[in-house]
């Protein structure tokens, strides 16, 4: 496997250019490249690397059983392997798959005290449970999740530079309509993302055979892997239900409002039943969850229905995986996007937005009247998203921005099909380039 530039390759870099950095934990859902990445920099950057996996070397357990001493550590981890060296500041303690040994997360504190190693953990998010963990080392580490890749990475593993990037956000700031040979490759591009979604090795696969071949039944394995983990990792919690509402989703987006109802999971299933269901499947790094606010207005945060929200796949390959064969052949060959009412475009445009770091929002009011697929915001504005999966008109966000009863609203995006303009209300955008859309809403 080619090695894939993420996103995660700067943050490293800069975090080891900190004389203060604390010892720090990388989670993420399984199979996004965490211990790779991890793996790359260590080699660039030190001369002694000690990577201990949980899983593969269930043995190394066994060294926090007499404290958590670095060097008391140190000496457990030489008499398991004394081919090890570990030279200080030239060393870094790679501990992979933590969530198989809860404990190596107190000794992070100790390890920072000391400040003779380096030591990154990693771990998947579904096994990741800090109630287990003796002391999970508050105020001595730092913690970054990672994500599939998104699509600026995704152009990156097809061979787009950074110089090209930066043309198309020049176009955004500037409100410049891209070529016609821009539009076409670009979304030429973000069809193939759709399609295939951002799991690394899954990528790497397309870029390198330039062609879809095996990627369906890669997707879908991945699938079954996360089954696999629920029953695994769901500790607490009926697992059967949490498979339930996991198995459903594609249901729920399938139909017209997308909205996930409890109730419609299984015969007589009640809301008081999953409760923990949905939340699991968030903090696992498997769903992104689309809150309903109570009303179109600031702020986002503490304006939502909890029990009113949609559920999207956190990686829209997974998606794609998760559909029938008619569909598969639909996409891959018709390149027909509007298949499936839209959910397509929905969940790929909340991925991007998850993957900025922002938390997903919509609007629908009880008439059903004026709904919003998304919204964010800038400085002093509530910014109404919505996602277009044909031409049509756009009644709600004209709405939104002309009406005074939404004063937190001073104008709005559009996300479709279509070039970059602004009608003196709102900004419309390629799909393809809401990966950029935080950074636009920064310097605009």
């Amino acid at each position: 496997m080619q090695l894939l530039r993420r996103k995660i390759d700067a943050f490293l870099e800069d975090w080891k250019s900190r004389a203060d950095r604390m010892p720090l934990i990388i989670k993420g859902a399984r199979q996004i490249g965490k211990t790779e990445s991890i793996r790359y920099f260590a080699h660039r950057n030190y001369k002694n690397i000690i990577e201990i996996n949980f899983v593969l070397q269930k043995r190394f357990k066994t060294i926090f059983d007499s404290g958590f001493e670095p060097d008391t550590i140190i000496r457990g981890i030489s008499l398991l392997d004394p081919s090890l060296e570990f030279t200080a500041g030239e060393t870094l303690i790679f501990f992979d798959e933590m969530q198989e040994c809860p404990n190596c997360a107190t000794s992070l504190k100790f390890f920072k005290q000391d400040g003779r190693y380096d030591v990154i953990c990693s771990g998947s998010l579904m096994g990741i449970n800090y109630h287990q963990i003796e002391s999970n080392s508050v105020g001595y580490k730092e913690d970054y999740e990672m994500h599939s890749m998104d699509f600026e990475e995704f152009l990156w593993a097809k061979g787009y530079k950074d110089g090209q990037i930066s043309e198309l956000f020049e176009a955004m700031l500037e409100t410049k309509p891209l070529s016609e040979v821009e539009m076409s490759v670009m979304f030429e591009a973000f069809g193939e993302y759709v399609v295939i979604g951002g799991m690394p090795a899954i990528v790497n696969s397309f870029v390198t055979n330039k062609n879809y071949s095996g990627t369906l039944k890669m997707q879908r394995q991945i699938l079954l892997d996360y089954e696999e983990d629920i029953t695994k990792y769901a500790v607490g919690l009926d697992q059967a239900k949490v498979l339930n509402v996991y198995r459903k989703i594609p249901a729920f987006l399938g139909r017209d409002n997308k909205k996930f109802q409890i109730s419609k999971v299984a015969h007589g299933a009640r809301n008081r039943d999953y409760v923990g269901t949905v939340d699991w499947l968030d903090n696992a790094g498997i769903v992104n969850v689309c809150h309903c606010m109570e009303q179109p207005s600031l702020p986002l945060g503490g304006n939502y229905d909890p029990n009113n929200y949609k559920l999207y796949f956190r990686d829209t390959g997974l998606l794609v995986g998760s559909l029938d064969e008619e569909v598969q052949e639909d996409l891959r060959y018709n390149k027909n996007f509007n298949t499936y009412k839209g959910a397509l475009y929905e969940n790929v445009i909340a991925d991007m937005l998850v993957k900025q770091g922002y938390k997903l929002y919509y609007y629908k009011n009880k008439k059903g009247t004026l709904e919003m697929d998304f919204f964010v915001r800038d400085v002093d504005s509530l910014v109404p998203v919505e996602v277009k999966a044909g031409n049509n008109s756009t009644p709600s966000l004209n709405k939104l921005i002309e009406k005074d009863e939404f004063s937190d609203v001073k104008y709005g995006i559009k996300l479709g099909r279509s070039n970059i303009g602004f009608n003196g209300k709102f900004y419309t955008f390629p799909y393809f380039m809401t990966f950029m859309l935080k950074k636009w809403l920064k310097e605009r």
